[in-house]
C-alpha cells in the first residue's frame, strides 16, 4: 500500500506542486523559491534563515514520506530546492546581477553535484533529499560571496 500524503504535505513538499511540473522539476522549482525570494522584504536574513531551518528540520518527515509514495529522491519532492536556492541567496543585495549568477550557480552545483554532494545523496532516511542541495546551496553561497568581493 502507497504511503498516504496529505494535501497540505504535497504543498509544502512539491514546493507549491512544482514538483508535479513534468519536465525539470527541480529547476521548476527552484524558480518558484526565487519568485518567493523577490517578494519585498523576504531576503531578510532573519526571515529566510528561519523559513530554511523550518524546512529543513520538517522537511527531512516530508522527504522520507516521499520517497516511500515516489522512490529515492523523487522529483516530485522539490522542497529541497527552495532550501538550496534560498541558500544560494542569502545575504546578497536584491540586484538581479546579483541573484541571476547566484541562481545559475545554484543549478549547475544542484544538477552537476561536485564531490562530495553526490555521495551525500546517498544519506538514508530522507536526509539524502535534502543535504545534497543543502551542500549545493553553500557551495553557491560560499562562491558568490568571494566572487562578489573580488569583483565588486
Amino acid at each position: 500500500m502507497a504511503t498516504k500524503i496529505n494535501n497540505l504535505e504535497k504543498l509544502i513538499g512539491s514546493g507549491i506542486y512544482s514538483g508535479y511540473f513534468p519536465y525539470f522539476s527541480g529547476t521548476a522549482g527552484s524558480m518558484v523559491a526565487l519568485a518567493i525570494y523577490l517578494i519585498p522584504g523576504f531576503e531578510n536574513p532573519v526571515v529566510m534563515l528561519l523559513l530554511i531551518s523550518f524546512f529543513i528540520l520538517t522537511g527531512q518527515k516530508l522527504a522520507l514520506k516521499f520517497e516511500k509514495r515516489y522512490g529515492i529522491d523523487p522529483k516530485e519532492f522539490t522542497l529541497d530546492e527552495f532550501i538550496g536556492t534560498w541558500i544560494s541567496l542569502l545575504f546578497i543585495p536584491k540586484i538581479i546581477w546579483y541573484i541571476l549568477p547566484a541562481f545559475i550557480l545554484w543549478r549547475l552545483f544542484d544538477i552537476l553535484k561536485p564531490y562530495p554532494i553526490k555521495k551525500l545523496e546517498k544519506v538514508g532516511n530522507g536526509w539524502g533529499v535534502l543535504l545534497d542541495d543543502i551542500a549545493a546551496g553553500f557551495y553557491t553561497f560560499f562562491l558568490v560571496h568571494i566572487l562578489f568581493y573580488f569583483f565588486n
